[in-house]
């Protein structure tokens, strides 16, 4: 991708104003429980302050709604990234205004600033309503670097209207760069065979990655919540399991389509059921083709399906998987989850996951390194699939 990168940037004596995706999960205590996003930023962090330039980081945590919410407070997370840096890191109670002026002007070389939260401004993700808001950040620094991937399919205030305002100065940081890296190669010319396997609860929310990958893969795997409505379109009972009866003519015109192209498309040959979404639920694992009793829902794929999976997946050379096939919060319910990434694990394919919760599994399996990439942002990763481009890097300097 032709756009600028922070090392086409002269750094020495600038300020950089720098978009980073610190949206990480808190304790109740307020504490950074899982820091990956922050340390995937480091590397664009520690060369602007090598090169001699000082830092000034933005980014937004949560869904505050416009709304100054304590619980969203980046502090902590000035905190973290100071003990990880091992130098101070200022946090400053707000993103704009007179007194944010005041800290990024005295900024001196290798100094660095993290701001309050940016959705505590409605204009963060509504740039319409207060065009201002961008120029006011804008204020703040000389150059400007995006290393936020994971918001990067957003065309908010910081990760778009800002860039405009930087020209021939606005960047993408190290971590844009590795995304782009690792997912540009399956829009253009992917090791096949390449198989995609897509999970999570809604259909609607993947029907455009779905249709795109369609194009673009030589198998697909379709697990999770979203199963179901593909089942139910098959004439399968699927008791009281999840269902978007509004997309039920959008799953028969999928299966459709891998139908006429001859496209192998793998569901769940047996499920894992039960009572009640519980850990002391009653469960069972039975055939698919049998149907779902009423008061069951579907809550895993069955054992059979791992097995039959992984056999099929040793074949390929290239995996995408974004969305697990199982509710794996719920340790009963994980098997299928935890087996699919064990699985994939031990595969020499290039193996790429979408960001979301099939990251977390796999972290809470400590097998990150057992991948060849994990994205720090789902929608994200998700989005570029379908489009084969983002706003936040469109936003940026052509080189």
């Amino acid at each position: 991708m032709s756009k600028l990168t922070i090392k086409d940037l002269a750094i020495k004596g600038k300020r950089v104003l720098m978009r980073v995706d610190f949206n990480v999960p808190l304790s109740k205590e307020g504490s950074v429980e899982d820091d990956t996003r922050i340390r995937e930023a480091l590397p664009s962090i520690e060369y602007v302050l090598k090169e001699g330039g000082s830092l000034i980081l933005m980014s937004h945590l949560g869904r505050p709604e416009g709304k100054r919410t304590p619980k969203y407070s980046l502090a902590s997370c000035a905190l973290h990234l100071s003990k990880l840096l091992k130098k101070p890191v200022r946090f400053v109670e707000d993103c704009i205004g007179q007194e944010v002026e005041k800290a990024t002007s005295a900024l001196k070389p290798g100094e660095i600033i993290l701001l309050e939260n940016l959705r505590f401004y409605p204009a963060e993700e509504d740039p319409a309503t207060d065009p201002t808001f961008a120029q006011k950040l804008a204020k703040l620094g000389d150059l400007y670097v995006n290393d936020a991937f994971g918001t990067a399919h957003r065309a908010h205030s910081s990760t778009c209207t800002i860039a405009k305002l930087f020209p021939n100065k606005a960047a993408m940081g190290f971590l844009m760069e590795k995304e782009l890296a690792f997912l540009e190669p399956l829009l253009k010319n992917p090791q096949r065979p390449f198989y995609a396997i897509i999970g999570g609860a809604k259909i609607s929310s993947k029907i455009g990655v779905l249709k795109s990958l369609l194009s673009r893969v030589d198998a697909l795997f379709i697990c999770g919540g979203m199963a179901f409505t593909f089942f139910k379109a098959q004439g399968i009972s699927i008791g009281d399991s999840i269902c978007e009866e509004a997309q039920l003519p959008t799953a028969k015109e999928l299966l459709q389509q891998c139908a006429s192209k001859k496209l192998p498309l793998f569901l769940p040959s047996d499920l894992l059921i039960a009572d009640k979404v519980s850990q002391d639920a009653k469960t069972r694992v039975i055939q698919t083709k049998e149907g779902i009793p009423a008061g069951w829902q579907g809550v895993d794929m069955g054992p059979e399906t791992m097995k039959a999976w992984i056999s099929q997946l040793e074949k390929c050379k290239t995996i995408f998987w974004n969305g697990p096939p199982g509710i794996f919060e719920i340790p009963p319910f994980a098997k299928g989850t935890e087996g699919l990434a064990r699985g994939l694990a031990k595969l020499n394919s290039t193996r790429i996951i979408g960001g979301g919760d099939s990251v977390s599994a796999i972290n809470h399996l400590n097998l990150s390194k057992n991948f060849t990439h994990l994205s720090t942002g789902g929608g994200a990763a998700l989005e570029f699939i379908e489009y084969g481009k983002l706003p936040g890097i469109d936003a940026l300097s052509d080189k």
